[in-house]
């Protein structure tokens, strides 16, 4: 079997830089992985996430795309900055001078994704899908928040279960000061998180009258303790604070890893589909290499 080639994708660049690595990899004839080998890629990249692209030209004006996502503990339904990072990639590969449109599958849905050129850079959107907000249960609530080491009054009555692809907890924190100094007991969070079916604990703080926030998502039940760029969790919480006046967000990331990411979250009405969130950011197609043991 040929080897996969590996490029190193920064995804949701803050000012250029940080940013989220993901591996990405073009399948295509005569490659052929299986899922254990997928598996391997994150570990053997140095990324959290790897992301699996399949291109099916002629289908349509614009190429069809399959991605499927993967980290060290198994397959993902879906992965915003992965799609992020894929879309800067076909960009880059396809030498695109100017902004594109690529229609996007995965197991669960087909979506529109959009990229253009940023001198260097590569800007990159798409629409993650309808977000499914709910009131936690009493039991994930309290689970939750003695998992991240909070109390009640610290994350007020605001907390959230969204659903996209897969529910995770929308946590809210006094400010960024407290959100900084957030230290979970992961395997506590874990147990709380595999117990209900959860993806991870997203923790923010307000947003500015600008939209400007930080977050932080811990998502250790995926093998991930902290990850750097959670840009599905950022559309669910647009979608959550777009109902209380605020439809843009420019939200912060990575701080705590030393990787500033950045991501942009815009939520907007489109008649007869209801309320949706266009997810954005910037990304460096950084190097390409081989992995072993495929």
């Amino acid at each position: 079997m040929t080897e996969p080639s590996v490029t190193l994708v920064r995804a949701c660049l803050r000012d250029g830089s940080g940013g989220s690595p993901t591996a990405v990899v073009l399948e295509k004839a005569p490659l052929s992985l299986r899922d254990a080998e997928r598996r391997r890629v994150p570990a053997e990249s140095g990324t959290s996430h790897a992301v699996f692209v399949r291109v099916h030209p002629g289908e349509s004006r614009e190429p069809i795309v399959d991605l499927r996502f993967f980290t060290a503990e198994g397959e993902l339904p879906a992965c915003g900055h992965g799609t992020v990072a894929a879309l800067a990639y076909l960009a880059s590969r396809d030498g695109a001078p100017a902004s594109r449109r690529v229609t996007l599958r995965t197991s669960a849905r087909v979506f529109d994704g959009w990229s253009e050129p940023r001198g260097v850079h590569f800007a990159a959107a798409f629409d993650p899908g309808p977000v499914d907000l709910r009131e936690p249960t009493e039991a994930e609530r309290t689970l939750a928040l003695c998992a991240l080491g909070l109390v009640p009054e610290e994350s007020g009555s605001d907390m959230r279960v969204a659903g996209l692809g897969r529910e995770r907890l929308l946590v809210p924190v006094p400010d960024r000061a407290a959100l900084a100094a957030l230290t979970p007991d992961l395997d506590r969070l874990r147990d709380a998180c595999d117990r209900f079916g959860l993806l991870g604990a997203y923790a923010y703080s307000p947003p500015s009258p600008s939209g400007s926030l930080a977050a932080r998502m811990f998502a250790p039940s995926i093998g991930v303790p902290e990850d750097i760029a959670n840009a599905n969790s950022s559309a669910c919480l647009a979608a959550h604070l777009a109902g209380q006046g605020t439809a843009e967000l420019t939200i912060d990331m990575g701080d705590a890893l030393g990787n500033p990411a950045t991501i942009s979250a815009t939520a907007y009405s489109s008649g007869h589909r209801g309320q949706r969130i266009r997810l954005g950011g910037t990304a460096w197609v950084d190097q390409v290499r081989k992995v072993s043991g495929a």
